[in-house]
């Protein structure tokens, strides 16, 4: 897919490499935790397998929020995007930290973009015009490079 522009402004491309390392980060971390809380607080039922009740059952929801929404609320990228150089940024083009509603719906759709090793994403990012995932098209979002916002200022 050729890269595309709107207004001459913000160069899109599909990133697909980065994009997945930027996942694979962000997942890494998440899961990473939500283990850390079955090993800490979880109890063995008859089967051997773990869960967690109660209030530490929140802990893994909680901390998904805080990885996702949180970090490009506050910081305009997650830990992953920002590693690989990437940002998401309102299909509006303006250089911005997205509003917790945008963010929200493009990682409610982390499910299906992600489904069997990404390949949904994938597909969806290299047939739009705008190289945007599930997600992305649903919160009218963009991904772009850190670079290309940086020029366009």
């Amino acid at each position: 897919m050729t890269p595309s522009t709107k207004s001459n402004r913000i160069m899109t491309e599909p990133n697909i490499g980065k994009r997945f390392l930027a996942g694979f980060v962000d997942y890494l971390i998440i899961y990473t935790f939500i283990f850390l809380i079955l090993y800490i607080y979880g109890e063995p039922d008859s089967s051997g397998e773990y869960s967690v009740t109660g209030i530490p059952a929140l802990f893994p929801l909680l901390f998904w929020g805080i990885m996702t929404i949180g970090m490009e609320l506050w910081f305009g990228a997650t830990i992953g995007n920002s590693l690989v150089g990437l940002k998401p940024i309102p299909i509006s083009e303006q250089n911005r930290k997205l509003s917790f509603g945008e963010s929200l719906k493009r990682h409610l759709l982390d499910p299906i973009d992600m489904f069997f090793f990404g390949l949904i994403g994938i597909i969806a990012i290299n047939n739009t015009e705008r190289n945007q995932r599930v997600g992305d098209l649903w919160a009218k979002t963009l991904v772009v490079k850190t670079e290309n916002l940086k020029e366009s200022i």
